[in-house]
């Protein structure tokens, strides 16, 4: 546990984390010109992208600590497991509300059952059903196994996901940073969303901490009605 508690334990102060996050959407927001073609609407760039990548990030968090969790039985594992589902959850949500709104001023439409929109879909669903199956089981040593399961299996959509824009035709546009030569998008541009992205990182780790935190007070109090009981 030892890499993955430095991560936990040694994480940024509030103000950080929050301080970089207003600072680089600032810069988004006011501080390039918009973009020629979709105008200030591209803005949303710098929220929708941050968050769509930091929570597959936290998804993979999970699937790496659920896999650890099941190979050494250690609670704390899935403690960290949980916390990175949980934001991870928050995350895609909110990938899909700024895709959405991305979506109507550019699409037309709030919502189109494109390859990526729907995967994306998808992948809520089951991190949801997730934090669901962790609400609903009472038994620490059951809840944490079956959670592990999920959150390992659950991770295959991530790459759907991904890929889905070169795997089928639809609406959204192919990836313009993270593909083979040059990323399309103006290099002005992509510092920005360089910077929000690394800011969200900030904010991950922060809010992983206090998450995690929760989950072990939550331990805790269970292992003491346990033992009273």
């Amino acid at each position: 546990m030892t890499r993955l508690g430095r991560l936990v334990t040694a994480a940024p102060p509030a103000w950080l984390a929050w301080g970089a996050l207003a600072a680089t959407l600032t810069w988004g927001l006011v501080g390039v010109p918009a973009d020629r073609t979709m105008g200030d609407v591209f803005r949303i760039l710098y929220l929708h992208v941050p968050v769509a990548w930091l929570g597959f990030l936290a998804l993979f968090v999970t699937m790496v600590a659920s896999g650890l969790y099941l190979w050494r039985r250690d609670l704390r594992f899935d403690r960290l497991a949980a916390a990175s589902a949980e934001i991870g959850l928050l995350f895609v949500g909110l990938t899909i509300i700024t895709g959405s709104i991305w979506g109507k001023a550019t699409w037309g439409v709030w919502w189109d059952f494109d390859p990526r929109l729907t995967t994306t879909a998808i992948l809520f669903v089951i991190y949801l059903g997730y934090v669901l199956l962790r609400a609903s089981l009472v038994d620490r040593t059951r809840r944490a196994r079956l959670s592990a399961v999920l959150g390992i299996v659950g991770f295959a959509d991530v790459p759907i996901v991904h890929f889905s824009v070169l795997w089928w035709r639809g609406l959204h546009q192919p990836p313009t940073v993270i593909r083979p030569g040059d990323p399309t998008i103006d290099h002005r541009f992509l510092a920005v969303l360089v910077a929000n992205v690394l800011a969200f990182t900030v904010l991950y780790i922060w809010l992983l901490h206090r998450r995690v935190a929760v989950e072990a007070d939550r331990d805790a109090a269970e292992a003491i009605l346990e033992a009273a009981g």
